[in-house]
């Protein structure tokens, strides 16, 4: 599921380019949205059910839990991808000039209702079925931005993603991608997700703290060779088993608010607003097996 949440986040994260660039009046702004993200939603949705689905029987409604898999790293991936669909949507709508009330109830809950749609098609699939873990997941992702649009009318907590490679693909590229590119959706060992906050924003404004800088607060997760178990055998050169342990890890970082960055260029500022996804690397502290350590990257 969260491959196929990505894919869709950086579609969205293409159409905010264009849109920005544009110098179109409100109305033909409001034409030129509809015309854009309608057509995108249905034919993904159409794509998704003929690439995704059509190679698996169909059943009749049907619950899956699937929430002790990869140790939840996927429902993370939920929340990140309906948070910043609900983000980037909002802020289409305000390009557009709609009321603010009209981006949150109609941008805000344009991700929401996207992934109820796709999770309705994985509950007719024998493959998959109906998550309550993943609408829970969506529905927070969705609350954490639409609750800052609402009482801020800005992203002070913003949601973020990074990504480096481990070690674990190499014994299962069928499942933890055989390359950088299907690594990154795939590969939880090497995913972190990130709460980023902006301290500036609960300032003064005539404060000399760098409105750029914010403090990021981490989750990931090591060790993992399958959904639930590690149910494959590894051996070394000399033919002894390795054994990897599952667990979970905890960041604490600095990062850059990209969308705060000072410069004149309307292309540049919605650029780095829209690349504002990515957690850029710095060091950081992690936590994890009872141990403390620092991480250079």
């Amino acid at each position: 599921m969260f491959l196929r949440c990505f894919i869709i986040t950086f579609c969205l994260l293409g159409l905010q380019v264009k849109a920005a660039d544009s110098s179109l009046v409100f109305k033909k702004r409001k034409l030129a949205l509809g015309l854009t993200c309608i057509p995108l939603a249905t034919g993904s949705l159409v794509y998704l059910n003929q690439a995704w689905y059509k190679d698996y029987q169909k059943s009749a409604f049907h619950i899956f839990d699937d929430n002790d898999e990869w140790l939840q790293m996927d429902k993370c991936g939920h929340v990140l991808s309906n948070y910043q669909t609900a983000r980037l949507m909002m802020d289409y709508m305000q390009w557009a000039g709609y009321k603010k009330r009209t981006q949150i109830l109609v941008g805000g809950l344009s991700g929401f209702t996207y992934m109820t749609a796709i999770e309705m098609m994985d509950a007719y699939s024998t493959a998959w079925g109906f998550s309550w873990g993943d609408m829970i997941a969506n529905a927070i992702g969705t609350g954490v931005a639409i609750s800052q649009k609402a009482i801020w009318n800005q992203q002070r907590i913003q949601l973020k993603f990074s990504f480096y490679t481990s070690p674990y693909a190499q014994y299962r590229p069928d499942l933890l991608g055989k390359n950088l590119s299907t690594q990154i959706l795939k590969d939880y060992n090497g995913q972190t997700y990130w709460l980023s906050i902006n301290p500036s924003c609960f300032m003064k404004q005539e404060t000399k703290f760098p409105k750029w800088l914010s403090f990021a607060f981490g989750y990931g997760a090591d060790g993992m060779l399958g959904a639930r178990y590690n149910n494959i055998v590894i051996e070394d050169k000399t033919g002894n088993v390795i054994n990897y342990n599952r667990y979970r890890q905890a960041y604490f970082s600095l990062d850059v608010d990209l969308s705060r960055i000072p410069v004149k260029s309307k292309f540049i500022k919605t650029v780095f607003n829209a690349l504002n996804i990515i957690k850029l690397p710095f060091p950081n502290i992690e936590i994890s097996q009872g141990n403390l350590k620092v991480n250079y990257y």
